[in-house]
């Protein structure tokens, strides 16, 4: 019988050959559908141009201990978008404190973008933009799992050109790549998919068409090396940005993973989750009737509350549902002042006047140095009266107040990476140290 259906196929083929038919353009647009294109369809839409515009030089030394400026300038880089309501991943080599940032899509649109978190030691940050409806973010995937030979695709702004697409294949897994002679990068994917200045910040996926890692670095020396910041290192690096005590001020004292399930990973003691009730290994379901499907949902939503609310949450445990509310409260004040003063050796206080409105012209916030202690950290620095504080690690700082709360958990020996404005004949120049607490 399976002879006899054989025949009977060929004859039919046979008499479509005979006939002169052609496949449908249909059919042949199916036959040149490869995975690469699929994967980029699914996130093309997810994927951003930056543009940085410096409004401030940047301040160095050089070998010899000479003070240089970088002239300001137009850089460009890649993101991709990890929540609908606009919060987008990126390298923090891309954007710097006193960049004006757009945000760029396939579509054409542009928005202003505001930087909520940069983690320079990983080389990742994250910006924010206000769309007017939810975009479309990148599926994250796993980079624990990954193979050598898998294949790679690259999707950027590399050298100006948008939205470009290149390909490979996983070269290497936990490499360490040193940039600058100083600063090294570890655990990062090796890649021969070619990667070009602007591709920074931009996304790596896998043929399923889910994020793998972040591009952050080619070397020039070379031809198709090219390396990319694992999407491990972003998954940890985005609950700790998006804190609510650091970034709002606001107490929830609970932490949720970014994997699926959002499963609560930590409950601190004495705080408003502990007094709702709230269990390690519950999962996280809707926030206030709005449903949480990843972890990074809860940080968004928290993020729009403010001190005061009362926030419903609903939740599964043990396969059961369990309802229950968090009366957020405010995170109390630790004495900026005195942190800064006495593990940094740094007199701060709050811009104000003038220069508060000179910082605005230029989308700055900071507090300003008032005095150096002798022999303290941010004397050996070389930290002086006047420069402005704009980072402290990985979050930018708005007032004295929310240097009290980076400081407040920081111990002796410990290091702090201050970025700070000079502000000197006209012009404003950035630099950036790192100080150990004393």
């Amino acid at each position: 019988m399976s002879y006899r259906v054989v025949l009977v196929v060929g004859w039919i083929l046979a008499g479509a050959a005979a006939t002169g038919e052609e496949p449908s353009a249909t059919d042949t647009l199916a036959r040149r559908r490869t995975p690469v294109v699929e994967a980029y369809e699914r996130a093309r839409d997810s994927v951003v141009n930056i543009s940085a515009t410096e409004k401030v030089q940047r301040y160095g030394r050089d070998l010899f201990g000479g003070v240089f400026l970088f002239p300001p300038e137009r850089s460009i880089g890649s993101g991709c978008v990890v929540h609908e309501d606009g919060y987008i991943a990126t390298n923090a080599h891309v954007v710097t404190a006193g960049a004006q940032l757009v945000a760029a899509f396939a579509d054409g649109s542009e928005y202003e973008a505001r930087i909520i978190g940069r983690d320079v030691e990983r080389d990742l940050a994250v910006i924010k933009i206000d769309p007017p409806r939810p975009l479309v973010p990148i599926k994250l995937g796993r980079s624990d799992d990954l193979m050598i030979g898998e294949q790679t695709i690259a999707v950027g702004n590399p050298v100006g050109l948008q939205n470009t697409v290149t390909t490979g294949v996983i070269s290497a897994l936990h490499r360490e790549l040193q940039v600058g002679g100083q600063m090294v990068y570890r655990d990062v994917i090796q890649t021969d998919a070619s990667i070009n200045p602007g591709n920074s910040g931009g996304p790596l996926l896998n043929v399923l068409g889910e994020l793998i890692g972040i591009n952050t670095a080619v070397r020039t020396d070379a031809q198709n090396i090219g390396f990319a910041i694992p999407v491990a290192q972003l998954r940890d690096m985005l609950p700790e940005i998006l804190e609510p005590e650091k970034v709002k001020k606001v107490q929830v004292g609970l932490k949720v993973s970014v994997a699926e399930p959002p499963r609560v990973i930590e409950v601190r003691d004495g705080s408003p989750a502990a007094a709702a009730g709230i269990r390690l290994g519950d999962i996280v379901r809707a926030i206030d009737g709005h449903s949480v499907a990843r972890g990074l949902d809860f940080y968004v939503y928290m993020l729009q509350r403010d001190a005061g609310d009362k926030v419903g949450l609903q939740l599964v445990r043990d396969e059961k549902p369990v309802e229950t509310s968090v009366q957020l409260v405010e995170v109390p004040k630790p004495d900026g002042q005195r942190l800064a003063r006495e593990l940094l050796g740094l007199q701060i206080q709050d811009a104000t006047g003038k220069l508060a409105q000179q910082l605005a012209l230029i989308g700055g916030r900071g507090v300003i140095v008032v005095g150096v202690e002798p022999g303290s950290a941010a004397e050996r620095a070389d930290l002086r009266p006047g420069d402005i504080i704009v980072y402290l690690g990985r979050y930018r700082i708005r007032d004295v107040d929310q240097v009290g709360l980076l400081l407040r958990e920081l111990r002796t020996g410990e290091p702090v990476d201050v970025t700070f404005w000079r502000i000197a004949r006209r012009q404003i120049a950035e630099g950036e140290v790192r100080l150990y607490a004393q």
